[in-house]
């Protein structure tokens, strides 16, 4: 039987900062609009961004974009594209300002302007003084945000396909990207969306760590469907542990109340961030913060009975400040860690956080691959969000640029959606062998017979990744993780569903999603094996030093052959003079 199709000029996979960004630029100018989320869209992992999003207002303290923008480099350890951070950082001003304007309830001033706290790797003055450049609404900025974004697409008509599953893109055999497959997760039932031109904004992949901050959902769907298609993914080696998780559980504790004043102590009391960073100290780049603690701990200065993590500081702010400034992190630090920050410190460890890789962009958003003279543009493919790599994040991502990232690149993206389809506005022919392609993995996960569980092979898949691929990594412990994903490939061609009924079947929801983890998961441990050198989050004993030399370059994985490619980091930027890297101190 064939299956049901929709037509649209634009279809939007993931519901997030990025994607209704975009959609509103997009219902905003008449364009039908199709929204697919695998979530209510209020339930996108946007909404559990705590501390705030960048822009040099100068509400708080002196600022500009342009000390913005050497941070942003700097904290990249040198291999963001510095033209894409240029115009991020320009447009960081505008974009919090429309922000606003849609309803977005920022934390105030007494003057009633917009409040701006202090975050790790900010300056003045090109690496002077702490900057206040984090535009916050209490600690819970993304939940502010992604409501403000869902409601003004519900007042432009965008169409919404709540809880419904992307399988995989359908590209033509000319190249052009034509929509995608997706599945009703209530009803179990296929449906083809054609579209002129699919924007992918499907967040990251931080469920590939048995430990990390993220939804069950940042499952790295969208990355995997470019990666099935022939797209590489650029620069997987690089995954921000964010320091500041619950010890032994994950959650994310904002760098938010380190800029309020909270700081790490060790079991002496000590504030050990002195020593790796006496400037900066406590508020020095996540990378940094993060090795710091595990290098407390295995010199033998780690909390707790087994010595195993850090404490996080923050009664001596007093209570008045903890419960305006810190409500959410109060209410997690007592569920989940079983302390109230405002009268005793909170247990953390490192936890994963962040892809600073991803599909490579322009800063259009548009998707584009290698060719032999340079590069060229995916026709009708963009993607935008933490899914995608433009690259402004580089080795090392700022905290409050993910917001800042997810916003500027999914207004862009939306703006050049609309030109595409003036260009082009015309739906082009689908082949059925496309389709075919495309429904090849529901198909496998029919089939009947023993075998493995998902859950046996995704809780292996997670192991290997936390053990094999974490805040340290040597030639040895990478090689001996890549072995053990060849092995699981075969576990996972093994693995059979138990329950193979329709109505919301949630269990071959998350076998789709565990092909999508393991596909971006072996990226990310390749990508790291390939680099001889420590930069920003790819921190190698065996490699210790950045080496410009050699590896000022992006990487990018193809899933055929694990083939390795590389290209240059763009340099220059777009009106200024070029950040030239220099060792990089806090």
């Amino acid at each position: 039987m064939p299956l049901a199709r929709r037509r649209f000029d634009t279809l939007i996979i993931g519901a997030g900062g990025a994607g209704l960004n975009a959609a509103l630029q997009l219902a905003d100018s008449g364009l039908g609009v199709a929204v697919v989320s695998k979530v209510f869209p209020t339930r996108s992992h946007t909404v559990a961004a705590q501390g705030g999003v960048n822009a040099a207002l100068a509400n708080v303290l002196p600022d500009n974009w342009h000390w913005h923008m050497f941070d942003t480099v700097k904290g990249s350890d040198y291999l963001g594209d510095q033209d894409a951070i240029e115009f991020m950082c320009r447009e960081a001003i505008p974009t919090v300002y429309e922000l606003e304007h849609a309803g977005v309830p920022f934390s105030r001033l007494p003057d009633g302007r917009i409040y701006q706290r202090k975050f790790g790797g900010q300056s003045q003055n090109f690496g002077g003084e702490q900057a206040a450049r984090t535009c916050a609404a209490a600690d819970r900025t993304g939940h502010a945000i992604l409501h403000a974004l869902y409601q003004q697409n519900l007042r432009a008509k965008t169409h919404f396909f709540d809880e419904w599953f992307a399988i995989n893109l359908l590209r033509d055999a000319e190249g052009v990207v034509l929509g995608a497959l997706v599945i009703e997760i209530a009803s179990g039932e296929p449906l083809i969306i054609e579209a002129k031109t699919t924007l992918l904004a499907t967040g990251g992949c931080g469920q590939v760590f048995r430990t990390n901050s993220n939804a069950h959902i940042n499952t790295g769907d969208g990355m995997a469907m470019a990666l099935r298609i022939g797209v590489p993914l650029m620069d997987m080696e690089f995954f921000q542990f964010h320091p500041t998780g619950i010890a032994g559980k994950g959650m994310l504790i904002s760098e938010g109340v380190r800029g309020e004043g909270g700081y790490l102590i060790n079991k002496d009391g000590e504030r050990f961030m002195d020593r790796y960073a006496p400037h900066a100290r406590d508020l020095a780049s996540r990378d940094v913060v993060s090795r710091s603690i595990m290098t407390e701990i295995k010199e033998g200065r780690g909390c707790g009975p087994r010595g195993d993590y850090m404490l996080l500081k923050v009664d001596h702010l007093g209570e008045e400040v903890v419960a305006k400034r810190l409500p959410g992190i109060r209410e997690s630090s007592k569920i989940f860690a079983g302390v109230d920050p405002a009268h005793e410190p909170i247990p953390v460890f490192p936890t994963a956080h962040y892809s600073m890789g991803g599909i490579p962009t322009d800063r259009f958003g548009r998707v584009v691959v290698p060719e032999r003279h340079g590069e060229e543009t995916v026709p009708g493919l963009y993607a935008a969000g933490e899914c995608a790599c433009a690259s402004v994040h580089g080795a090392n991502r700022l905290g409050g640029n993910s917001l800042l990232d997810i916003l500027v690149f999914g207004r862009l993206a939306g703006k050049d959606i609309r030109e595409y389809v003036r260009e082009n506005p015309y739906h082009r022919d689908l082949d059925d062998a496309v389709v075919q392609a495309a429904i090849a993995p529901l198909e496998r996960w029919e089939q009947g017979g023993d075998g493995p569980g998902v859950a046996e092979v995704r809780a292996e898949l997670q192991r290997t990744m936390e053990d094999h691929a974490g805040v340290f990594r040597t030639d040895e412990i990478m090689r001996e993780g890549v072995d053990k994903l060849d092995a699981l490939r075969d576990r996972l061609a093994a693995a059979r569903l138990r329950d193979h009924s329709k109505a919301f079947n949630t269990a071959r929801i998350q076998a789709l999603e565990l092909d999508n983890l393991y596909d971006v998961g072996r990226a990310l441990a390749v990508s790291a094996l390939h680099r001889q050198e420590s930069r920003g989050a790819h921190s190698r004993p065996d490699y210790p030093e950045r080496d410009d030399k050699q590896w000022m370059k992006h990487s990018l994985y193809f899933k055929a052959g694990d083939a390795m490619d590389y290209k240059p980091v763009r340099t220059k930027p777009l009106t200024v003079e070029t950040f030239p890297p220099k060792p990089r101190v806090y």
